[in-house]
């Protein structure tokens, strides 16, 4: 039961986080600018752990979890002290580390 509630954790919360990015990039109403570099330095920030995130729930590889959680957690903190919709970040980022202690209990053998 805990790997189903682990899979479906990391993968909602590694799909919440691009369409949040989507929204970061294309639909940001706080920048004028074109997002060029910013675009690509919050893809390698935000984008790609999601993608581990969500690989990593669904292989039950439960050490990239955490990997995905280090790896985005300084840009989440830094989001999540932005005012507005932005702030949402650290959702899913804690919902990583989540996932990651989720997976992390022993297998119950009596309900295999």
């Amino acid at each position: 039961m805990l790997r189903i509630a682990g899979i479906f954790i990391g993968v909602m919360a590694g799909l919440f986080s691009i369409g949040l990015w989507i929204v970061l990039v294309f639909f940001n109403p706080y920048t004028v600018a074109s997002p060029g570099k910013a675009a690509v330095n919050t893809f390698m920030m935000l984008v790609i752990p999601a993608c581990l995130a969500i690989v990593a729930s669904i292989m039950n590889k439960k050490y990239f979890l955490l990997i995905a959680f280090i790896w985005s957690l300084p840009i989440s903190l830094y989001l999540a002290l932005t005012p507005g919709i932005f702030a949402l970040f650290i959702a899913p980022c804690i919902a990583y580390l989540i996932c990651f202690l989720l997976m992390l209990f022993p297998k119950n053998k009596a309900a295999d």
